[in-house]
């Protein structure tokens, strides 16, 4: 009796001592998804604005770097449990992850003259093979402080506050970085890459700090062996072994040939993870559109306003916020009311509600397509193959007439300090050269000369004078909108002396310098700015974003100056609240897909390979990526609209291949356990694609016997 009090005391101590070192393990994993998500959220606007990428050039790379952070948990996983074991595997791959943020960081210090894309692809390699091999091992290791079945309530809380950890992780920076990046302005730049990326580098080596520090509280488990390696040995022994076979030998199953090495309890099991991932071949297709959130849907934000009633301004960037601030917001919401009223009109099972999930994903998609159309109605006509565009603006106090050969052009007027534009010239075969004579009722004097015109290219002509010469000054001009996001300017000057114009801006310490005799362009800030001529104030002006101006000036006898502004591109109308539906949408079809497909892979799975499948989901995630990779290096379409709706069509086809699928699936009988809302500490977490921990509270036994 004596000893069986003792121990049951024991184990009352140990059940109510919660583990020191979840402290450690939690704040860890906090400053690692800052240093991931803060790194990720200014990614592509860092690829696009300051190492010269396009769009899709930027999105290739964004896509083949996620796409490796999830191919790597696979290759940590391994080596965690079969050679190093999860304390070593966290901390050595946490320092490549810190050596990459460093390299990110450093590489975009302008006054280094570092090769700034081979570091960021460098720093990008590295800082996936870490986040990546650590995905699978810190919830793992979390969850190997804890002695079961006596602590099952301390572990589900500490999933609890894992889970929070990330999202809060995630929120902070996802919010915070793109204000050190655009709000603060260092190296004479109009942003600050290398402090949005170094904040999260410091993030990264405090965390590291961290998870040191509590080594003397951590219990560390031996590596045991994985069996994702042992699953690939039995398929490959099973496929060799029937192609060697004669035709007399004949099996049941193509499994079984593998049964001259392996247990007839890992081919079964084997066999019924088999079953399962048929149902994942259309689950990478999700992710396809899921994760353009950091990349296709972020440059379309930078062509919106994001002007907040004159008070403040929405980054592009900053609207990825959005998806894990609903995401803590929606997911009670959906057990409380969504699910039970999906389960009125028949929505309860869980492959019905992946169908669901993919279908608000489709439903996303289609909204921003139609965001993007509503963009492109508002963007600058460009010139194409076979086409010119031309421009004159009017430096001089005299209107002007002229006459040309241009095919529909022949006579036009340009007033004093006005523009004459023309968007599209169909070119007569080679033709490239026209010629124009300017005549004048005043006393500014005729010009003529040619009119040099390229083929997909617009050329703008200022007509102004020096030294009593009237003349045509010609530039390429840049009619599209501003790659870089930010607003650009040109000052054009007639006078007689060379003159510096300054703009100002009233509430930021942002000076641009212009000369008179130069046609430079230069990038702005949005706001209000005064205008200096050699340091005299001539006149104000408001900058809007997405726009390109022209300022034409003219100096007259009396000193005094002429100003008239002209907006060649237009500034983004369309307001980037707009984009808020289709993060709704795409968020909700998250939830019902991410935390729900989790849920039924690891009831379904039989014990033995609920890691495994755990590993193939996140390589779901990882194949999504490269669809989009693959989508934007064959380039369908000129029109990012109509690549929106091929990946909503797209999604559409996909819904249907998996409807079918699922209605071949019969659902795994399981019974109800006293553990079965637990995990053992030795078991993978279930992780949602994104590295948030799913709750387990949520988790159902299912036992259906219907289709899906």
């Amino acid at each position: 009796m004596t000893v069986t009090t003792t121990a049951a005391v024991t184990a009352e101590k140990v059940k109510s001592k919660y583990p020191k070192s979840i402290a450690f393990i939690v704040s860890n994993e906090f400053c690692e998804r800052f240093s991931f998500y803060g790194m990720k959220t200014i990614l592509v606007l860092y690829l696009t604005r300051r190492l010269g990428y396009d769009d899709d050039g930027a999105t290739v790379l964004y896509h083949v770097f996620t796409s490796l952070v999830y191919f790597c948990p696979l290759f940590g996983a391994i080596i965690a449990d079969s050679l190093l074991g999860r304390f070593k595997t966290i901390l050595y791959l946490s320092i490549v992850y810190a050596i990459g943020s460093i390299t990110l960081a450093v590489g975009a210090i302008p006054p280094l003259h570092l090769p700034a894309s081979t570091m960021t692809v460098i720093g990008l390699m590295l800082i996936s093979i870490g986040t990546g091999g650590i995905k699978p091992c810190v919830a793992a290791f979390g969850g190997d402080q804890f002695k079961i079945p006596e602590q099952a309530k301390m572990l589900a809380t500490f999933f609890s506050l894992f889970y929070m950890s990330i999202n809060a992780g995630s929120l902070i920076s996802t919010t915070v970085t793109p204000i050190l990046r655009e709000d603060v302005h260092c190296f004479g730049e109009e942003d600050c890459f290398s402090l949005a990326f170094g904040v999260p580098g410091v993030l990264m080596i405090t965390s590291i700090i961290i998870f040191i520090v509590g080594r003397s509280f951590y219990k560390i488990e031996k590596p045991t062996g994985n069996m994702f390696v042992e699953v690939s040995k039995c398929i490959g022994t099973a496929i060799v072994t029937k192609v060697k076979a004669t035709s007399n030998t004949v099996k049941s199953h193509w499994l079984d040939y593998a049964e001259s090495k392996y247990s007839p309890d890992l081919i079964d099991d084997v066999k019924s993870l088999m079953k399962i991932l048929v149902l994942y071949i259309p689950l990478p297709f999700f992710w396809a559109l899921q994760d353009q959130q950091g990349s296709r849907w972020t440059f379309q934000a930078t062509r919106m306003n994001g002007e907040v009633g004159g008070l403040f301004t929405i980054k592009p960037d900053q609207m990825q916020v959005i998806n894990p601030l609903l995401i803590i917001l929606f997911i009670p919401l959906w057990d409380l009311f969504v699910y039970p009223m999906l389960s009125k009109i028949g929505i309860r099972r869980p492959l019905q509600k992946l169908t669901f999930g993919m279908i608000l994903a489709g439903l996303a998609f289609s909204i921003s397509g139609f965001v993007e159309l509503k963009l492109e109605s508002g963007y600058p006509i460009l010139p194409r193959s076979g086409q010119t565009q031309i421009r004159i603006f009017n430096g001089l106090n005299c209107a002007y007439d002229f006459r040309t050969d241009l095919p529909d052009d022949k006579s036009f007027r340009v007033a004093s300090m006005s523009l004459f534009e023309r968007k599209i010239i169909q070119l007569d075969g080679t033709r490239t050269t026209f010629t124009v004579n300017g005549t004048t009722a005043g006393n500014c004097g005729d010009v003529q000369g040619t009119f040099r015109l390229e083929d997909a290219q617009a050329t703008s002509y200022f007509l102004t004078q020096k030294l009593g010469k009237t003349q045509l000054i010609s530039y390429v001009e840049s009619p599209d909108k501003p790659k870089k996001g930010f607003p650009v300017i040109r000052v054009l000057l007639t006078s007689n002396n060379t003159r510096e114009v300054t703009l100002k801006h009233l509430n930021r310490d942002i000076v641009r310098s212009f000369f008179s005799n130069s046609t430079e362009m230069k990038s702005l800030l949005v706001g209000e700015y005064a205008v200096y001529i050699d340091n005299v104030l001539v006149s104000g002006l408001t900058i809007e974003p997405g726009a390109a101006y022209t300022l034409v000036l003219q100096e007259q006898f009396n000193g005094s100056y002429t100003f008239q502004s002209h907006a060649i591109v237009p500034p983004n109308d369309v307001h980037i609240l707009w984009q808020i539906p289709q993060y709704i949408i795409v968020t909700a079809g998250e939830i019902m897909f991410s935390v729900t497909g989790l849920e039924f892979s690891y009831t379904q799975a039989p014990e033995s390979m609920k890691s495994v499948l755990q590993a193939c989901w996140l390589l779901a995630v990882a194949f999504g990526n490269i669809i989009v990779v693959i989508v934007a290096e064959v380039n369908f379409f000129e029109s990012q609209a109509s690549e929106f709706f091929l990946f909503a069509g797209c999604m559409a086809l996909n819904v249907l291949l998996f409807v079918w699928l699922a209605s071949r699936y019969r659902y795994r009988q399981v019974q109800e356990t006293d553990n079965s809302m637990v995990m053992s500490s030795g078991s993978t977490p279930m992780t949602t694609a994104d590295g948030r921990e799913a709750n387990k509270t949520g988790i159902e036994n299912y036992a259906y016997n219907t289709d899906m």
